[in-house]
């Protein structure tokens, strides 16, 4: 099969070896998949897979099922969106069966391919990680990321009021109309957060040049969960402030975790999240798609940190 890998700094599409469908695994004949900071990362050569996890880039893709291993209820022909830990970017990949989800009703593969990633790690971080509860204000740094898109509907569907911060004028106004009530603009007026705080919760991919001002903004036994470091990794820190307040620091990631963690993490975003896609009241917020062939001009969108939602590559244009 032909697949994605980062190498020097670029991308090819290479042959690359068929993985043998094993017991409680499904062969997906890939439509598409979802780009993420991560693939960015791996294929400068920042951010290796985990161990025991192919180099092939994607982390979340959508398909049809060519193969059912063993103990799978999933039938060949059927409509999936899967969570990965790598591999999406390829012509097929095989995946636990439990990290795979069917694609809501009325949603294209492409739309699909971007939902998995960005739905899992909101839903972790916000409402498993940070126990948010119905009422209690958000702040989400990065607001039309793939990540914070997902997040604000999110917290909308849930009774969370959030406020974003963004990289432009053009992207706060793409925020408040997805459902944030307001926000700042990056190096223009962050500090003026301070005017909707405190905060009960704050989503943060930026890290470390944002760190000082999290502390502050947010209220008493409020919970900062850290998912990336856009920012840096080093910060100075007033841990008075962390002490009087009762602040959690989370640090999280989501790759990583291990095969138990997301099959139990996708059967509680089945459960109460995608429901809410065949309501019309989730949506997903696909900006552009790209061909196999354009995939260089893909990553650089990607990149360019001006996309509002998400990027999707298509791997087989019959499918889609």
């Amino acid at each position: 099969m032909k697949a994605l890998q980062g190498v020097e700094g670029q991308v090819e599409w290479c042959e690359r070896p068929r993985v043998a469908c094993d017991v409680g695994q499904i062969r997906v004949r890939v439509a598409a998949a979802g780009l993420n900071r991560a693939d960015l990362l791996q294929r400068a050569g920042l951010y290796p897979p985990p161990a025991g996890t192919t180099d092939i880039l994607g982390l979340e893709c959508s398909g049809v099922v060519s193969e059912v291993g063993a103990g799978s209820a999933w039938k060949v022909g059927d409509r999936v969106c899967c969570l990965l830990a790598g591999g999406g970017m390829a012509e097929e990949v095989v995946v636990d069966a439990r990290h795979a989800l069917p694609i809501p009703e009325g949603l294209s593969m492409a739309e699909a391919a971007a939902l998995p990633e960005v739905y899992a790690t909101a839903w972790l971080n916000l409402f498993e990680l940070a126990a948010l509860k119905a009422g209690e204000k958000v702040l989400l740094h990065a607001g039309a990321s793939g990540v914070g898109s997902a997040a604000i509907q999110l917290c909308k569907a849930f009774g969370n009021p959030c406020w974003v911060s963004v990289g432009s004028a053009e992207r706060l106004a793409y925020c408040e109309a997805l459902g944030a009530q307001g926000g700042a603009i990056r190096d223009v007026d962050l500090p003026s957060l301070r005017d909707f705080a405190p905060f009960d919760v704050i989503l943060d991919p930026v890290g470390g040049a944002y760190a000082e001002l999290n502390l502050e903004l947010l209220g008493s036994d409020g919970r900062w969960v850290n998912i990336g470091l856009m920012g840096g990794t080093k910060a100075q820190l007033n841990l008075a402030q962390l002490l009087g307040k009762r602040i959690k620091l989370i640090g999280s990631t989501l790759r990583s975790r291990d095969e138990q963690f997301k099959a139990e993490l996708l059967s509680e975003l089945n459960h109460h999240v995608w429901p809410l896609f065949g309501e019309g009241r989730l949506k997903p917020q696909l900006e552009q798609t790209f061909a196999v062939k354009d995939v260089e001009a893909a990553f650089a969108a990607l990149a360019s940190n001006q996309v509002s939602g998400k990027v999707v590559l298509v791997i087989d244009d019959s499918l889609v």
